[in-house]
């Protein structure tokens, strides 16, 4: 008859249980390095093509920069302007800045003033220019005084209003909806400037919940705040989305009846400085025909 408590407690046993142990344990601090160093540090340019109805004569090239969250753990002034560079260097025909600057409590966090950030965006360079809506961050600390910072960096702030820009692919409208949790967020007010002259109409809002009530004359509606989540996991994605529809907008090309939204997962951190599977990021959308069909 074999002795089982004998077997389990022999020196192999033993150090096969310590071995499972130092794996599991290097297995989760790999993990940790990842989601609380090594992701939240880095910065990525991820280009994307929107193949949706464009009424302009050739693509669009947007830039979209969201939730800059500038001092929070490793996204400090030094990584803004690195952000700066990587969005001039991808050659951009617009620049889109989708709010949300500042941080309010982030662990580690160290608060840089709006007047600093915009020093840094005044950087950025497109043929038809830089514009801007402001997030609830911006509005928690001052949103007029992030407005005025914003606007004497000769970046143009879009809030319920619209203005017809030139672009290498010819006119579009860019209106802006304000945040829709510290602002009136009107869209109808945002899109009563807008003339009916074919030229298609690109929608800057904050906080993508305000999607369902966009009309079809938007060609694409461009929203941050989730922050995909922070931190997505394989299959069950992202377990915290700051957003009343949870994954419908937590990231990504969302097409629903014929109207398109993109939400881009920003480059700083809110909270907690955590992100895993989720790096921070310029967003580069190509929007208008698929590639192959561009003459």
């Amino acid at each position: 008859m074999v002795n089982r408590s004998r077997v389990a407690s022999s020196p192999r046993a033993r150090r096969a249980r310590r071995y499972l142990f130092a794996v599991i344990g290097a297995v989760f601090l790999a993990l940790g390095l990842r989601a609380f160093w090594l992701e939240p540090a880095s910065l990525v340019v991820v280009e994307h093509h929107l193949d949706i109805p464009w009424s302009a004569r050739r693509p669009l090239r947007i830039a979209v920069l969201t939730d800059l969250h500038v001092g929070s753990p490793f996204n400090g002034v030094d990584k803004l302007r690195a952000a700066v560079a990587s969005t001039n260097a991808a050659r951009p025909d617009i620049v889109c800045i989708l709010g949300d600057l500042v941080i309010q409590g982030v662990v580690g966090g160290r608060f840089v003033p709006p007047e600093a950030i915009a020093v840094e965006l005044a950087g950025l360079r497109a043929p038809a220019g830089v514009l801007a809506v402001l997030g609830n961050h911006d509005a928690w600390l001052d949103h007029g005084r992030v407005r005025r910072a914003v606007e004497q960096a000769g970046i143009t702030v879009v809030e319920d209003t619209a203005v017809r820009v030139e672009t290498p692919a010819g006119p579009v409208w860019v209106a802006g909806v304000s945040d829709l949790w510290t602002g009136a967020h009107d869209i109808k007010a945002a899109l009563s400037g807008v003339q009916a002259d074919g030229a298609p109409v690109l929608l800057l809002t904050h906080n993508p919940d305000i999607f369902p009530d966009v009309p079809d004359r938007v060609s694409l509606t461009l929203a941050g705040h989730t922050h995909g989540g922070q931190v997505r996991f394989p299959v069950v994605g992202a377990l915290v989305v700051p957003s009343m529809y949870r994954q419908r907008f937590a990231a990504g090309h969302v097409a629903e009846e014929g109207r398109h939204l993109f939400v881009a997962t920003g480059i700083g951190t809110s909270i907690f400085p955590v992100r895993f599977r989720v790096p921070p990021a310029v967003a580069l959308l190509t929007v208008g025909a698929p590639p192959a069909a561009v003459q």
